[in-house]
């Protein structure tokens, strides 16, 4: 026997793999919290070995980094492979050796003809990356490879995401039984559906206390995750690419990363360590000391209505409500008049822009304002000329159904990677353009892993041209956010809906796996283009401040009070946005349903600000204390309520916060909590914390 460990995190998400072999592939017999540096790896997985009884083999197959057809496990296999006639193989790998440095460890098993890696990396934020290599003599065809496969625990439920189109990250709570939990995004992109994440919620296990671990597949072009229980009792955990997304034969496959996670501090702790890992190391900021730019976004003002004098009149506006950055949306290119043609034709459209963006940027940056422009560069219109030209540029059959009036283009291809480089390049060529809000508005017509590497190749070859240009995905909203997308990206759009009450829920889930500085959040119109809504513009304005904030709106339409709220929010999180963007985001065991919040809170401590929104009418008469998180038991903080002024008129009490500043220590803060004053629905509490 032999064994090995990885170590990783500190504190709270301190964690530990450790793994052991008996001359087949590796299996992990410990995933979870940090053991002691001095734990005896061989006495560990003497531990685990499990006894046998009727019913069964005379031996029990190892649950390995990848559980093996050829070895009668009677669990989903780890890997499916045939030979390039189709023809399936069940190889049966023996351990050749280990390859380890500092935060890495690679063990090697070989099989006849075939050679399979699985590469353990431990980063400084404490997460541990996973991944799978296979190389074959001759080509052969993979069905599915899975990530390094790991065991999940006897305790607890199943969290993972669920959405649509609108209505982005929702959580399931599942408890686990017999078979098999499965899920598979078959869009081509991570999808709205089942995003690729899983957490491991101990017994008990709520926001801010109990032991959970938790998992996510870094790739954008469809994955399957799937959680069993073994009839013997064992419980295992894959992640891969679809099933059959490697539509070629070939000599070389391999899995994206996989990101592991523990915490012993409740869901909050795999929440900072996803938000510190995204924002830290996956996101390569053009310029990281940058301050995050208020954004102001058209498409809800004008949609395809392009006129200069309406964008210049809404710049200017924009730049008074305090925006910093300004973006054209769709409908500037080819003769987009509305999304049924000329998607491909990256060019200006002379009948709306005579003399091109020149005069609107140039409006734009005298208001002090930079300029972001909108693209769509793998979808394409049977209408439009790209489309007329290279009609075998299309993904799929030629009589597959359309998705909003458009096809997709097959990135595999080189010279359709190097179209859409020259296109888009050009125009930043010509323009001075610092952001791109890059769009994806339908789902593939086919799974292809190719289509995947193909996005993240343009992607990486755009920014190693255009190196200050940020990048925003968007698919729909929501429907490609992941670390494998945001290792060449820089910002998401969480979701098409700009309708507060379904972002504030949003935002609070979404913030599991996504730090602020990296989720757009807009203050949308009085009645949301979505959701048919009227809401407030304190609860708009607040709800979008929890993010990276922006409007999207005709803010023409402004009244005197409106304005006046909004460049008074938009003024607070300017002054507020560094340490926000840098800090990080608690969600809140509220004992109250009908109040979602959170608190963010700066790295030193120092300062948090509370978000608490009454989501819809509580069942009792009065609010329930409100318990903070991550803050200092022992330190001592100066509380006070930022928008007394929204206190409804049935607020007739002697709440504290009304009137005045608290003084209360961390530890009073996080276990008794705050009182706040009664609110209501669809309303949000802003309180700001400064320690003394």
């Amino acid at each position: 026997m032999t064994e090995w460990r990885l170590d990783a995190g500190t504190g709270a998400s301190a964690q530990t793999i450790a793994l052991t072999t008996a001359g087949g592939v590796p299996e992990v017999i410990w995933w979870g919290a940090a053991l002691p540096a001095d734990e005896d790896l061989a006495q560990l997985a003497a531990s685990a070995r499990q006894d046998l009884t009727g019913g069964m083999l005379d031996a029990l197959p190892p649950l390995s980094l990848c559980p093996e057809p050829g070895r009668a496990f009677q669990g989903q296999p780890g890997l499916v492979l045939s030979t390039a006639e189709g023809a399936p193989l069940l190889p049966a790998f023996a351990f050749e050796r280990a390859e380890q440095g500092p935060g890495v460890l690679r063990l090697v098993s070989v099989a006849e003809g075939l050679r399979l890696v699985h590469e353990l990396r431990a980063y400084p934020t404490g997460v541990i990356g996973l991944r799978t290599l296979l190389d074959a003599k001759r080509p052969v065809r993979v069905h599915w490879l899975a990530a390094p496969v790991l065991p999940a625990p006897q305790d607890g439920d199943i969290i993972d995401v669920h959405g649509k189109w609108t209505r982005e990250f929702h959580l399931n709570r599942t408890a686990w039984s017999p078979g098999i939990r499965l899920r598979e995004s078959r869009t081509g992109r991570s999808g709205h559906e089942h995003p690729p994440y899983v957490i491991f919620a101990g017994r008990g296990a709520t926001n801010a206390a109990g032991t959970a671990l938790a998992l996510h597949y870094a790739w954008s072009g469809g994955h399957r995750m799937v959680a069993e229980e073994l009839p013997d009792g064992r419980r295992q955990v894959q992640f891969g690419h679809a099933w059959g997304a490697e539509t070629l034969t070939g000599t070389h496959f391999e899995t994206a990363e996989l990101l592991a996670l523990s915490s012993t501090s409740g869901l909050n702790g795999i929440a900072a360590a996803f938000q510190r890992d995204l924002r830290d190391r996956v996101v390569q900021w053009p310029v990281p000391a940058r301050a995050r730019p208020v954004h102001y976004n058209c498409w809800e003002a004008v949609y395809f209505d392009h006129k200069l004098a309406d964008l210049a009149a809404i710049a200017d506006r924009a730049a008074d409500m305090g925006a910093e950055r300004f973006v054209l949306d769709d409908g500037w290119f080819g003769r987009r008049d509305d999304d049924t043609s000329s998607l491909g034709d990256w060019v200006v459209d002379r009948r709306k822009w005579p003399d091109g963006l020149h005069p609107l940027i140039a409006h734009v940056h005298k208001l002090g304002m930079t300029f972001g422009l909108w693209f769509e560069p793998e979808m394409v219109n049977p209408d439009s000329d790209l489309m007329r030209a290279h009609p075998d540029w299309m993904l799929g059959p030629a009589d597959q159904v359309s998705g909003r009036h458009q096809m997709v283009l097959d990135l595999s291809k080189a010279e359709v990677r190097e179209y859409l480089f020259n296109a888009v390049s050009e125009i930043l060529a010509e323009y001075p353009i610092d952001y791109i809000k890059w769009d994806h508005n339908r789902l593939l017509p086919v799974v292809d892993a190719a289509q995947g590497r193909g996005i993240y190749e343009l992607l990486g070859a755009l920014r190693k041209a255009h190196p200050g240009v940020e990048i925003e995905s968007c698919a729909s909203g929501g429907g490609r956010i992941d670390a494998g997308i945001l290792a060449h990206t820089h910002r998401v759009w969480l979701s098409d809906s700009n309708d507060a009450l379904e972002r504030l829920r949003m935002q609070h889930d979404a913030a599991l796996f996504l730090p602020a500085c990296v989720t757009g959040s807009h203050v949308g119109p009085r009645k949301s283009h979505t959701s048919g809504r009227v809401l407030p513009m304190s609860f708009r304005a607040w709800v979008a401040a929890q993010r990276h904030f922006g409007f999207e709106m005709d803010l023409r339409e402004l009244t005197v009070e409106e304005a006046a709220t909004l460049k008074a929010v938009t003024s607070w999180w300017k002054a507020n946005r560094g340490w926000m963007m840098a800090g990080m985001i608690h969600r809140l065991d509220s004992d109250d349903p009908a109040v979602i919040a959170e608190v963010q809170v700066a790295q030193d401590a120092g300062r948090f600000v509370l978000f608490a929104g009454q989501a819809e009418t509580s069942t009792q008469i009065l609010p329930r204390p409100l318990r903070l998180s991550g803050l200092e038991p022992g330190a001592t903080y100066r509380v006070r309520l930022l928008n007394a002024e929204d206190a409804p008129r049935q607020s007739r009490g002697p709440n504290a916060l009304k009137s005045g500043e608290l003084t209360l220590s961390g530890g009073a803060l996080m276990q008794r909590g705050l009182q706040l004053p009664v609110a209501w629905p669809a309303s949000i509490w802003v309180v700001e914390g400064i320690r003394v």
